[in-house]
């Protein structure tokens, strides 16, 4: 049985056909389990060299508020060449790697109308649910990430579908979103017309018309915007594709582009790699805020703040919530951390940086998308066809599913087990990508979106 030993500190070993853990030594009740060199939680009673450790004999040390310490550290990001991609240049200077159209509801109400005309025009809707019926935050919430899809480069037009009668009216919406290029954002409230149908198809080919004088052009992929997700995680993880992923960060980064963490409760038990590598202590203490805010949330709602892996994940051989944050923050790589992003707001520092949000994957996803992000990386141990309004490139984490599960896998982490290097390859496979190689969610149609809620709905 051939044994995959992280680090040298570690007193555990993956066994890599399945994925689990085996004890190395001795370990007694009581004493901590070592996996990447860190405690994954502790012994519930003794285990002998050899014998797997799993949720029976190992339970985590995971706690409630913690106060921390800055110790800054820092680290050398790789040096890269000069890479550019073909994209279209917005007029306000961003970039886009895809030019479509998209359809954005105000409301659920209109979910049914925004379908219809997306069969009829070959526009993209992404449905939703809310936009009515929501007080405080949660509406806050809703209109902050319609505006982040709204604004998005990768959209060459944008139709923003109203009711009429809701909260979110587009009349207040557009309070909210600002100035907006008429020429690129259309409205149309679906009450005020006798035929929405007729209307949309109008307004679409409008946009259409505008779209269409965009054209690729050769930037620097400084200008790149990339999400890091991860969902499905397995004993690989934190092996194979979240540190590749994390290498193609620290590359983007070192290129002058953008990466964006999400996750927050997927950082629990290793937020501290991140406080230390923050660039200043007004990081720092947003960093502090956004874990200790997150555990409240879960507090509040009468909820350890541990209870994280999934069915799935503990199938694959993850066993605690330190354990498997510990794999999925390698995908934030070495570089440090330049800012903190709450809801709603966009990427505008190169860099590493924080969002907040759940790990949920639908949301995570929607959350990075409204960001800013161009594309989503998401490493997978498990396999999920999901996609999100941008592309979303499914990375998987061992052979098997990447053979298993083609019609979902953009791209195969496993040779990685091996001792395989694939930052480059990935590295070319994302400029692929950038420059219009369609994605599995892509070619499959599966894009969607979900937004968070934690409140009352009337």
């Amino acid at each position: 049985m051939k044994q995959l030993k992280i680090h040298p500190l570690d007193n555990v070993a993956v066994d890599i056909e399945t994925g689990h853990k085996e004890a190395l030594v001795d370990i007694p009740e009581g004493e901590n389990v070592v996996k990447y060199g860190f405690p994954i939680g502790h012994a519930t009673k003794a285990i002998k060299a050899g014998e797997r450790v799993h949720t029976d004999n190992l339970k985590t040390n995971l706690g409630e508020k913690l106060t921390y310490t800055y110790e800054p550290v820092s680290y050398e990001l790789p040096k890269v060449p000069k890479c550019t991609i073909n994209a279209y240049v917005r007029e306000n200077g961003e970039i886009g790697i895809r030019n479509d159209i998209w359809i954005i509801n105000t409301v659920g109400c209109v979910n049914k109308i925004a379908e219809k005309l997306s069969a009829l025009t070959g526009a993209l809707c992404f449905t939703h649910p809310y936009g009515c019926s929501q007080l405080g935050d949660d509406h806050l919430v809703t209109q902050q990430i319609l505006k982040g899809l709204i604004m998005h480069p990768n959209a060459g037009g944008v139709l923003v579908l109203g009711l009429g009668c809701e909260n979110n009216n587009i009349t207040t919406f557009r309070e909210m979103l600002g100035p907006v290029n008429e020429n690129r954002v259309k409205f149309l409230n679906a009450q005020d017309c006798e035929d929405e149908l007729a209307e949309g198809i109008k307004l679409i080919e409008e946009l259409k018309a505008y779209a269409a004088t965009f054209e690729r052009k050769s930037v620097s992929i400084a200008g790149l915007k990339v999400g890091l997700k991860c969902g499905g995680s397995d004993g690989f993880s934190g092996i194979t594709a979240n540190p590749l992923i994390g290498q193609f960060s620290d590359m983007l980064i070192a290129a002058g582009g953008s990466s964006v963490l999400t996750e927050v409760p997927e950082m629990f038990g290793a937020e501290t790699i991140l406080m230390n590598r923050c660039v200043d202590e007004t990081v720092f203490d947003k960093t502090v805020n956004l874990i200790n805010d997150f555990k409240d949330y879960f507090t509040q709602h009468n909820q350890v703040i541990y209870e994280n892996p999934s069915p799935g994940n503990k199938a694959g051989g993850i066993s605690t919530l330190e354990e498997k944050s510990l794999g999925c923050t390698q995908k934030g790589g070495m570089a440090p951390v330049v800012d903190v992003l709450s809801y709603g707001d966009r990427v505008n520092k190169n860099g590493l940086n924080l969002l907040n949000g759940p790990g949920n994957d639908m949301v995570a996803v929607t959350n990075l998308v409204a960001a800013g992000c161009h594309m989503v990386l998401f490493s997978t141990g498990r396999g999920t066809p999901l996609g999100g309004p941008v592309p979303t490139v499914k990375i998987a984490t061992n052979s098997k599913l990447a053979e298993q599960k083609s019609n979902w896998i953009d791209f195969n982490a496993g040779p990685m087990l091996e001792g395989k290097e694939l930052s480059e390859e990935l590295l070319k496979y994302v400029m692929a990508v950038a420059n219009g190689e369609q994605t599995r969610n892509e070619k499959n149609g599966y894009r969607e979106i979900a937004i968070f809620k934690d409140g009352v709905t009337l």
